[in-house]
């Protein structure tokens, strides 16, 4: 029993084996005694094996799998059920071991037998959970099933489907309230009032209808069109606001920490991310979040201008960069399950402030842009042309890696276009750039440099203290009133 245990058994289960081995034992046998009986037990033995494994890989059983996840997509360190449905596709061929294939990150793959004994209609199910602390894509599955053939010879193992992508989102953190809203309510609506008196040209009219008071009329409008027009003194505007999400690998990688395992993209490979990154991505899903529950409109861009997710895996459509409501938040969770760090895994060090061509000298240029012989150029035209367009709308929220004071004054004049615009540089030593956020300042953001230990909810609230004040580390604000879901 002990030697059979040693002998593999993805071709033939111990009675094959046994069989095969009584075949050799015989055939000796026949060698020396020279009986030919013995010689036809022999071949028997040996040739049955044989066919029971050409019958196996030839004549398979065909299955339909079925499998959902509840919820899907699911947030980190949040527990989601798969259910598997199986049925069979074709003749019976008795009771099948199955298992489901999961990633390493999710432990021991799941064991079951089919047809199961709750088995109603021909199809069997199966439940059971799964958990990551970390984003990414997981193909969970294939469902592999063990066949063996009817005199329980030989056995054979095969995928039985495809399997399926789980997706899992960043999880929020719930942000304090801070001043970013500044005139805007609670609710993230704004009344903008046209206060005009009759020679106003540009004031913004309405038809009259019944019940108007006369102190509206607007004349001027009414003499033009001929009939009753009177001001529409007050509009309502949804609030919108803009993020700028900074995925450079220069930007991110190469320091300590830099090395994350376990992020997986949908082709199983790992993704490119550190420390600093994945809590760049947190603090993005969180704001995110505080400014949509407030419906807020939001816009995500990279440090170039084009959509933050152009080239997110896991985004449903990675050309977007406008979210709304609740849709565009689950967009926005999805879109930053795979996202990982892009451009040059060795980019250059020597970067370049340039004005139409010209290396730029000292003060603070009004349009520039970074360029690099290996990564598009960050924080130039582009970008000032999409914030340009919607000047003055909202604010505006930078969540950027290592960033040089040449990058800092090339982004410094973008705080013009937000009303109000804030700053979050997540680097391993805070310390380091003081000249980068003092230059950030001087063009009117509100910075802080923090580390990836700090915590989410304490880095946001320094936007209502002392921007020049470090963010407490998480073990110095253990005890403060953050909700993390």
């Amino acid at each position: 029993m002990a030697l059979l245990d040693r002998v593999p058994r993805h071709l033939f289960t111990r009675r094959g084996w046994g069989m095969i081995a009584a075949g050799a034992a015989a055939l000796a046998a026949a060698q020396v005694m020279g009986r030919r009986d013995l010689l036809t037990l022999a071949v028997l033995l040996l040739v049955l094996p044989l066919v029971s494994l050409a019958g196996t890989r030839l004549v398979k059983p065909r299955f339909r799998v079925y499998r959902e996840f509840n919820p899907s997509p699911v947030e980190t360190s949040a527990a989601t059920t798969v259910s598997l449905a199986v049925a069979r596709n074709g003749p019976d061929s008795g009771i099948v071991t199955m298992e489901e294939r999961l990633p390493a990150r999710f432990g021991e793959t799941s064991a079951f037998r089919f047809p199961s004994r709750s088995a109603v209609g021909g199809t069997s199910r199966y439940e059971y959970q799964l958990r990551s602390s970390q984003r990414g894509q997981f193909r969970i599955g294939p469902v592999t099933a063990e066949f063996t053939d009817p005199f329980g010879l030989s056995m054979h193992r095969q995928a039985i489907d495809d399997g399926d992508i789980l997706t899992v989102t960043p999880a929020a953190v719930v942000l304090p309230m801070t001043g970013l809203a500044g005139a805007r309510g609670n609710d993230g609506v704004t009344a903008t009032r046209i206060r005009a008196n009759p020679s106003d040209d540009d004031v913004m009219t309405r038809e009259y209808r019944h019940g108007d008071p006369m102190r509206r009329v607007h004349w001027a409008a009414t003499a033009r069109h001929g009939e009753l027009m009177v001001r529409q003194e007050e509009s309502v505007t949804t609030p919108e606001a803009t993020i700028i999400l900074d995925h450079r690998f220069g930007a991110f990688a190469g320091g300590p920490g830099s090395a994350v395992t376990g992020l997986a993209g949908p082709d199983g490979h790992a993704l490119a991310s550190s420390r600093t990154f994945e809590w760049s991505v947190v603090a993005a899903m969180s704001i995110s979040a505080h400014l949509a529950e407030r419906n807020y409109g939001l816009r995500l861009l990279d440090t170039s201008g084009r959509p933050a997710f152009l080239h997110s895996p896991s985004s449903p459509d990675p050309a977007a960069e406008e979210f709304t409501g609740a849709a565009g938040l689950q967009s926005i969770a999805e879109s930053l399950a795979a996202i990982q760090l892009s451009g040059s895994h060795h980019p250059r060090r020597d970067v370049r402030l340039t004005m139409g061509g010209n290396t730029a000298g000292g003060g603070v240029p009004g349009r520039g842009h970074i360029s690099t012989d290996s990564a598009p150029p960050v924080f130039d035209d582009q970008l000032m042309d999409k914030l340009s367009a919607h000047r003055m709308r909202g604010p505006l929220i930078a969540v950027l890696g290592r960033i040089s004071t040449e990058e800092a004054l090339a982004l410094a004049p973008a705080a013009a276009y937000g009303t109000n615009a804030f700053a979050l540089v997540v680097v391993e030593k805070p310390a380091e750039f003081d000249d980068v956020l003092e230059l950030l300042r001087q063009g009117g953001w509100r910075a802080a440099a923090v580390t990836a230990a700090a915590r989410v909810a304490a880095a946001w609230s320094q936007f209502d203290q002392d921007p020049a004040l470090p963010v407490a580390p998480a073990a110095e604000v253990r005890r403060g009133a953050e909700v993390q879901r």
